[in-house]
C-alpha cells in the first residue's frame, strides 16, 4: 500500500489485539459505541470507508450495497456464516465478500459438546435450582439425565464444524456418528470416525439420539428442522443448533418439546437475535446460550486477523485468500 492509508470501519468491538493490529496496517474507526449499526448508518459507511467489516449483528442488505455514492468496495466480514450480507446485490454491483473460515473451527465445535452435555445432563436445570435456593440437598433420582457414550450423533451438515464435533464425539465419548449431507465425503479422518453417510434427513433423525445442525443459514435452509422433522426424531432425542437461528422452526420446536415429541435442545443462535423466540425461555427442558460458539479470546482474535489478512491482500491489489464473492 503506498500513499493514504486505506479508511475501515469495524462494526463492532473487537479484542484489542486485533483491533491494535488492524490500526498498524489501516486508518480504522472503530464503533465506540459497541451496537448494531443500523441500515442508514452502513449506507453511510459505505459511501465513507474503503473497507466495512460487519458481523452477524449487521444487516447489510441490497439498499447498503447499492448505496448512491458507495465507496467501499470490499466487505471484511467477521465470521465464517455471510447469510447476514446480501451476496447477489454485492456480485451484481461488485462489492467483494471476504470471510473467516477455519479459525473458529475448534471453539464452535467445543460449545457443540456443552450444549450436548448441558441438555443431555440437565446442567442448565441445576444450576437454575442452586441460584434459585431450591435445592434441599443429593437425592438419588434428582435431575435424572443420560449419558452421550455409546450414543448415536446425527449430523445436519459435514463441514468442518461438525467433522471437529464428530471427532470430540467419537473418541471422547464412543459415539456412533451418522451425518446428512448432499454427497459422501471420502477421506481418512471420515473413515477413522466410521461416519455413516445418510442421503435422507428424516431417516438421520429416526436413527439419532442427538441431532447437531451444522449448515449454512439462507433461504435454502430455512426451517429445515420443522414440525415434520420433530415428528421423525426420536422421543428421547435431543436437538443441538450452534449453526443459524432460521435452520430451525422455533414455534415447532416450542410444540414438540412442550408435548415430549424430543426430550430437550440446546440452542446458541435465533432467527433475530438478540430475541429470544417466545415459549423458550419459560421452558425447562432447553439450553439457551448468548450466541458464543467462537467466543474465546484466541479465535476472536484470529478472526480479526483474517479479516485483516484479506484486507492487505485486497489492498495490494491481489486475491483475498478467502473471497466469498
Amino acid at each position: 500500500m503506498s500513499g493514504a492509508r486505506p479508511r475501515v470501519l469495524i462494526t463492532r468491538r473487537w479484542p484489542e489485539a486485533a483491533e491494535r493490529r488492524m490500526m498498524d496496517r489501516f486508518d480504522v474507526t472503530l464503533n465506540e459505541g459497541d451496537h448494531p449499526l443500523d441500515e442508514a448508518a452502513l449506507i453511510d459507511a459505505m459511501r465513507t470507508f474503503d473497507a466495512v467489516c460487519p458481523t452477524v449483528s449487521d444487516r447489510v442488505g441490497a439498499a447498503v450495497i447499492e448505496a448512491a455514492g458507495r465507496r467501499a468496495a470490499i466487505l471484511g466480514n467477521f465470521g465464517v456464516g455471510y447469510d447476514h450480507i446480501d451476496i447477489a446485490a454485492c456480485r451484481e454491483f461488485g462489492v467483494a465478500v471476504t470471510n473467516t473460515p477455519g479459525v473458529l473451527t475448534d471453539a464452535t465445535a467445543d460449545l457443540t459438546l456443552t450444549l450436548m452435555l448441558m441438555a443431555a445432563r440437565r446442567g442448565g436445570e441445576g444450576e437454575r435450582l442452586v441460584r434459585a435456593g431450591g435445592w434441599t440437598g443429593w437425592g438419588p433420582t434428582q435431575l435424572l439425565g443420560r449419558s452421550l457414550a455409546g450414543r448415536t450423533l446425527g449430523l445436519v451438515g459435514f463441514g468442518r464444524i461438525a467433522r471437529a464435533v464428530a471427532q470430540r464425539a467419537h473418541h471422547g465419548f464412543g459415539m456412533r456418528i451418522l451425518y446428512f449431507a448432499r454427497r459422501e465425503v471420502d477421506g481418512d479422518d471420515v473413515a477413522a470416525l466410521g461416519a455413516e453417510w445418510v442421503p435422507d434427513l428424516h431417516t438421520l433423525l429416526g436413527r439419532s439420539d442427538i441431532v447437531s445442525l451444522h449448515v449454512p443459514g439462507g433461504v435454502e435452509t430455512r426451517h429445515l428442522i420443522n414440525a415434520a422433522a420433530f415428528e421423525a426424531m426420536k422421543s428421547e432425542a435431543l436437538l443441538i443448533n450452534t449453526a443459524r437461528g432460521d435452520v430451525l422452526d422455533h414455534a415447532a420446536l416450542v410444540g414438540a418439546l412442550k408435548a415430549g415429541r424430543i426430550a430437550g435442545a440446546g440452542l446458541d443462535v435465533y432467527p433475530h437475535e438478540p430475541d429470544v423466540p417466545a415459549g423458550l425461555v419459560e421452558l425447562e427442558n432447553v439450553v439457551l446460550l448468548p450466541h458464543l460458539g467462537s467466543a474465546t479470546v484466541d479465535t476472536r482474535v484470529a478472526m480479526g486477523l483474517k479479516v485483516l489478512d484479506n484486507l492487505d491482500a485486497w489492498f495490494a491489489g491481489k486475491g483475498p485468500p478467502d473471497r466469498v464473492v
